[in-house]
């Protein structure tokens, strides 16, 4: 294969799996970058930094060991107990994690396009597991169709939007929050977004044949990301304080755009859910393959059934207690990935 389709492979599967349904929606840059003001200019500035080098890091690094999926990388990096330990947490979130963005996929049917929940729901696990038979290849081309649209998206909200009274305020706008708290949210955001990427983007830098090409794909990936980010807190400033009052920000921006934008933007965070959603499974079938004897489609279908009976229920009271720890969790693992050393991969 070309190595610049290649790289753009990467980059845009780096994209997609980070831009899920917070990140569409518009509530995670509320909440991590926009409230805080003009501030929040320089801790995107400093979160696309971090995304490019620990993206960039992390796929080189699981080239460089040949890791066959994210708990191969824990164990490299913190030893096989810990890492072990830290993998068995990550399951319990992810799958949890993965059973509200699938009952989020069965709200977007519901509310948007008027289906039966229920409906939303089988249609999401069915096109799901049909798409995983292909494996990562499926993966790559998914987001090789969603991200560009996204990315088209964003720059007509952007342009829109330049057109405001109120245009310049994501570098006037201020905000009351202490220092600490501006600073430790870009580092609490691309944290936790890569450990959640984890398991889709260790087995795509191990399955990759070039180290260039890996580095690459992560650096134009962290690149728009960071691009993403401040487009949309651009489009969301303009909008302050009303815009923070709904529950899909970007979803009432793309309103306000017109009908036909609305209904292009609700497919468009469908398919941001549906895509992080096929990724997440993925890459915990491919965890599951290493403890246990049975065949991946089989475990692939048995994650699936256990997302659909938890998103019959909502999953929000243990996440409200395993979130925290998980924060914690992440920051930790971030700064072990930024700390490690990458000898092995510079031999290749």
């Amino acid at each position: 294969m070309n190595k610049q389709v290649r790289v753009l492979q990467i980059a845009f599967t780096y994209i997609g799996t980070i831009v899920g349904a917070g990140f569409a929606t518009g509530r995670e840059i509320l909440q991590f970058f926009t409230q805080y003001g003009y501030l929040a200019v320089f801790t995107i500035l400093l979160s696309t930094v971090l995304f490019i080098f620990l993206g960039s890091k992390m796929m080189t690094l699981s080239r460089a060991i040949g890791a066959a999926s994210y708990e191969d990388l824990n164990r490299h990096l913190f030893g096989e107990r810990f890492g072990s330990m830290i993998s068995l947490i990550m399951l319990i979130i992810l799958i949890g994690v993965n059973s509200i963005m699938l009952a989020g996929a069965g709200s977007v049917f519901m509310e948007n396009l008027h289906f039966h929940y229920q409906t939303g729901l089988l249609i999401t696990i069915a096109g799901s597991f049909l798409i995983l038979r292909r494996g990562m290849s499926s993966i790559l081309y998914m987001n090789s169709l969603v991200v560009p649209m996204m990315l088209m998206m964003s720059l007509l909200i952007v342009t829109k939007t330049a057109t405001l009274p109120g245009a310049d305020r994501f570098i006037t706008m201020t905000g009351d929050h202490s220092l600490p708290s501006v600073w430790l949210a870009p580092l609490l955001y691309t944290a936790f977004n890569l450990v959640m990427a984890m398991p889709v983007l260790v087995p795509l830098g191990s399955q990759t044949g070039s180290t260039k090409v890996v580095r690459f794909g992560g650096i134009l990936g962290g690149t728009g990301i960071g691009l993403m980010l401040i487009s949309a807190h651009f489009a969301l400033s303009a909008r302050m304080p009303g815009i923070s009052q709904f529950e899909i920000p970007m979803g009432s921006i793309a309103q306000q755009l017109g009908w036909y934008v609305q209904i292009v933007y609700v497919i468009l965070i469908f398919l941001e859910i549906f895509s992080t959603f096929v990724a997440n499974i993925y890459g915990i079938t491919l965890q599951l393959q290493q403890r246990t004897t049975l065949h991946p489609r089989l475990i692939t279908l048995t994650i699936m059934i256990i997302c659909y009976l938890m998103s019959q229920f909502g999953f929000s009271s243990l996440l409200s207690i395993l979130y925290p720890l998980f924060g914690i969790l992440c920051l930790f693992w971030a700064a072990r990935l930024s700390l490690f050393g990458l000898s092995a991969s510079r031999k290749l």
